[in-house]
């Protein structure tokens, strides 16, 4: 299959007028082609498929439910969203619930994916602060334990892609010395100061899980998490629904990170449903209008999906190239999976997405094959 005359976002992040070539759901050629299986997007934008890898649920189905239902209804929601790729996302739960998280999408990886493929798991919690839990569970938080992680690991067949925590509890960074090189360390839920985060990433961490959320915010002799982000080559999160963050934050973390963002639903059961009582993590959440609370008010995720937090990346005046990037090749590359997908190069997944001028998504394909 060959698509001719589009505006293809190329390995340079750049819109250039181009071809693209894919074959046994790979892509194979980038320039001129012929041949007689031919889609003409002209006027149109190809870009990569989307890549979220903080995401709980969609569409009344949430990692936490544990259940080959609830994968089959995030890959269905999320292909047909447009994100090709994601990572289930767990929560700070009991140890037998987050076990059978693990066991869930191990199973579920082993068949065939309904639509988009889930790449791995976010482990969020339970190593965090309980200052700054947000929507975890206080009673199942728990110190950085790497046997625990390793047993979690085990379970997922090895597919934990990111664990989170906070790099100011007792033993945090002995266990990133231990697992930094099974894992990719993200700093999160946390109450660290600059020094502290600084020690982490200068002994193995390298993400930040949604930057501004869960942590002290950035001041002038206290730059806390932010500032220690902005000063070192870590990748690090930003949840842009317009509800968790502020367009004029959104712009200053682009600025401060330039290519290290990586743009993330941090979506839940709720989202793409109408308001209403929904759950996290066994805790009850009130989805009002896009924002979902817990009873007390807390903002618990969000209701909105990546493509549409990509959107509102754009309206709030980052360049498109940016954006796009931000929501597919940063994100895997965060997790090392930067040769397989998130962006258009000879060799990677055909995962592609025709787009018009508007940013409404006309054709999805996930490893070529169009999406219905």
């Amino acid at each position: 299959m060959i698509f001719k005359n589009g505006l293809v976002l190329d390995k340079s992040f750049r819109f250039v007028k181009t071809d693209v070539e894919i074959k046994d759901g790979k892509i194979t050629h980038i320039g001129a082609c012929e041949g007689t299986d031919v889609i003409d997007i002209s006027g149109k934008y190809l870009i990569p498929g989307l890549v979220d890898i903080h995401t709980h649920g969609c569409a009344g189905a949430d990692a936490c439910d544990a259940t080959m239902e609830a994968m089959d209804i995030m890959s269905e929601t999320q292909g047909k969203a447009g994100i090709t790729s994601f990572c289930a996302t767990s929560m700070t739960v009991p140890e037998e619930q987050i076990a059978a998280i693990m066991s869930t999408v191990k199973k579920y990886r082993e068949g065939p994916q309904k639509r988009a493929h889930i790449i791995g798991i976010n482990m969020e919690g339970p190593f965090f602060a309980e200052s700054k839990k947000g929507a975890q569970r206080a009673d199942c938080l728990r110190n950085p334990d790497a046997s625990f992680f390793r047993r979690m690991n085990e379970l997922s067949g090895g597919v934990i892609k990111l664990c989170d925590m906070a790099p100011e509890l007792p033993g945090s960074i002995e266990f990133i010395k231990e697992v930094q090189e099974e894992v990719v360390i993200s700093i999160g839920h946390t109450a660290a100061n600059y020094e502290q985060a600084m020690d982490a990433i200068e002994n193995g961490a390298s993400h930040v899980t949604h930057l501004y959320n869960a942590m002290n915010g950035l001041t002038h002799r206290s730059p806390g998490v932010i500032g220690a982000a902005s000063d070192t080559n870590v990748y690090a999160e930003l949840i842009c629904d317009g509800i968790h963050i502020m367009g004029s934050a959104i712009r200053a973390a682009f600025k401060l990170m330039d290519d290290r963002i990586c743009l993330i639903s941090d979506s839940m059961s709720a989202c793409g449903m109408p308001n209403g009582e929904y759950e996290l993590g066994g805790q009850k959440v009130i989805m009002k209008d896009k924002k979902a609370t817990l009873e007390d008010g807390t903002i618990a995720g969000s209701a909105t999906n990546l493509a549409d937090c990509m959107r509102k990346a754009v309206e709030f005046g980052i360049e498109l190239p940016v954006a796009v990037k931000a929501a597919s090749y940063n994100p895997a590359a965060s997790i090392h999976m930067e040769n397989q997908i998130g962006s258009i190069a000879v060799g990677l997944d055909a995962d592609l997405i025709v787009m018009d001028k508007n940013l409404n998504f006309e054709k999805i394909f996930i490893k070529g094959v169009e999406q219905d």
